[in-house]
């Protein structure tokens, strides 16, 4: 009998070494490779920073005026209202041999290579056809590449991250705790991005590392942006490698899932604009403060290193050298302010929970940081205008004085507060709010997000030209955001409907971690 047992013990091993992968997927997959999938979050972020921090500053070195500068930005929230649907919706339905998801997660990562060199060569493509360095602006061919790249490298991004959220659904095969889990993760692995990214920014020697970036065409602004870009890809390229090797996809058969061919005719479009017929008014006045606290943050997130550049260290990128200079050395200030703010947002992206117990509920928190979030936009002017009294005593050419530029930093250090609670809170609340909206949690995030990319929109069409009704630089931009902090944090604490105090995703915890 013993023998017999043995022999059985073996073929059933070979049964399930032979299960299909689509019975693998029935249950939770181990924490190691959810933690695998979410780290590809950490490249992907390492070059959404180096975005933020150093892009807009470089395309006005390459002659774009200020006031237009902000339509670079349009990229962003189009290819999310476009190309995220689309990506998301196909990929549920993709019948390649190597799962779903994979196939997409490896052309974002490819594409975002090819926006990666077309940006940081672009003042040497565009001085290879044509483009004259002797004069100052523009430089028409350059500013060509380099908006191309630019909206390939959003496409990419945007073709990354769907995805990515979605294989880590995937993995967690439908476990509530493990899904919450998967995406504390993910937000974990941004801000280790963030903090990577905004430190290689603030880096101003970094082009020693890449000796052949700087040439006759890319300065030394030029060719730290050159080596930052290739430290970002070279981190995507290994944790998206090494995680596709090692967690398997899910391969989707039309077959098995005969439902799925059913809704796959209906747009994914007309889904959207059927949510917003179910939708009930919790959700309605979540749409309403989201939409306020974004137009509040786009305006500082676009330009904050600009700021810095700009009023702060007073500096120009289209005057002389030392004007130029001077703006530099403000944008890598900037970039480590930013640094300093993902340090404080990963810290406080932990404590969410505990602290909105402290203060009496997620939405009175959310109302309260949305007071910070005003008050810190209003400080800007006063940092402004200390900078700008510095300047008229110690000389134009004069970097602010050690108390405004730890002013400045400290600023930045403190947003990371209200920029943790933006992205935790309202997707907590949205998830909850669809419980009884009867438009799923999935297309209640999906209709959140269009609260997010229509601000943005708005921002990046109007705040350069608005900007310049005033006379140039960001204060007045600076200052709409402010006002509609203040005015999206007292809708949250007056309209915003309050949570049941016993919903599961605020018991968890905002950020899944325990």
């Amino acid at each position: 009998m013993g023998a017999f047992e043995t022999e059985k013990t073996a073929k059933d091993a070979a049964v399930v070494e032979t299960q299909s992968p689509e019975e693998d997927f029935d249950q939770p997959s181990p924490l190691r490779k959810i933690i695998s999938v979410a780290s590809i979050a950490a490249g992907l972020q390492f070059g959404w920073a180096l975005q933020l921090s150093l892009l807009t500053p470089y395309v006005q070195l390459l002659g774009i005026r200020h006031k237009w500068s902000s339509l670079i930005w349009l990229c962003g929230p189009v290819s999310g209202m476009i190309v995220q649907p689309i990506v998301g919706y196909h990929s549920d339905r993709c019948t390649s041999r190597f799962g779903r998801r994979r196939p997409f997660i490896a052309a974002g990562a490819a594409l975002v290579a090819v926006a990666v060199f077309l940006i940081g060569y672009a003042a040497d493509i565009g001085h290879k056809m044509g483009d004259k360095l002797e004069q100052k602006t523009p430089r028409i061919r350059a500013i060509g590449i380099f908006a191309f790249g630019f909206w390939i490298l959003d496409v990419a991004n945007n073709t990354l991250q769907g995805p990515c959220r979605a294989f880590l659904a995937d993995l967690s095969a439908g476990d509530a705790k493990r899904t919450r889990v998967a995406n504390g993760f993910f937000s974990f692995f941004m801000a280790v991005g963030n903090v990577l990214g905004y430190a290689a920014g603030s880096y101003t020697n970094l082009h020693k590392m890449f000796p052949f970036a700087m040439t006759k065409a890319c300065d030394i602004y030029c060719a730290n942006l050159k080596s930052c870009f290739f430290l970002s890809i070279t981190l995507l390229i290994i944790v998206t490698v090494s995680s596709l090797w090692y967690v398997k996809d899910k391969q989707w058969s039309p077959a098995v899932n005969s439902g799925d061919e059913k809704t796959s005719s209906v747009p994914f479009l007309g889904e959207i604009l059927g949510a917003f017929k179910v939708m009930q008014r919790p959700m309605w006045m979540l749409l309403i403060v989201t939409a306020l606290n974004w137009i509040a943050w786009f305006p500082f997130l676009l330009f904050d290193t600009d700021w810095m550049g700009r009023e702060v260290y007073g500096g120009d990128s289209g005057g002389d050298d030392r004007m130029v200079k001077l703006y530099n050395k403000g944008v890598h200030a900037g970039a480590l302010g930013l640094m300093l703010q993902s340090i404080v947002l990963l810290f406080m992206s932990l404590g969410v929970e505990w602290t909105g117990r402290k203060v009496g509920g997620a939405k009175r928190l959310w109302g309260i940081v949305n007071f910070i979030l005003a008050i810190g936009l209003a400080m800007t002017v006063l940092i402004s205008k200390q900078a700008e009294e510095h300047r008229k005593t110690a000389g134009e050419y004069a970097r602010p004085s050690s108390g405004v530029r730890a002013g400045a930093l400290s600023l930045f250090a403190v947003l990371g507060i209200p920029l943790a609670i933006t992205f935790s809170i309202p997707f907590a609340l949205a998830s909850i709010f669809s419980n009884s909206s009867g438009a799923g949690q999935g297309l209640s995030i999906g209709v959140l997000n269009l609260a997010i990319v229509i601000p943005q929109m708005i921002v990046s069409l109007g705040g350069g030209s608005f900007d310049a009704l005033f006379g140039g630089g960001n204060l007045p931009v600076f200052v709409v955001g402010a006002i509609a902090a203040a005015i999206s944090g007292v809708l949250a604490l007056t309209v915003l409907p309050s949570p049941p105090p016993d919903a599961p995703a605020l018991k968890s915890g905002a950020m899944g971690f325990h």
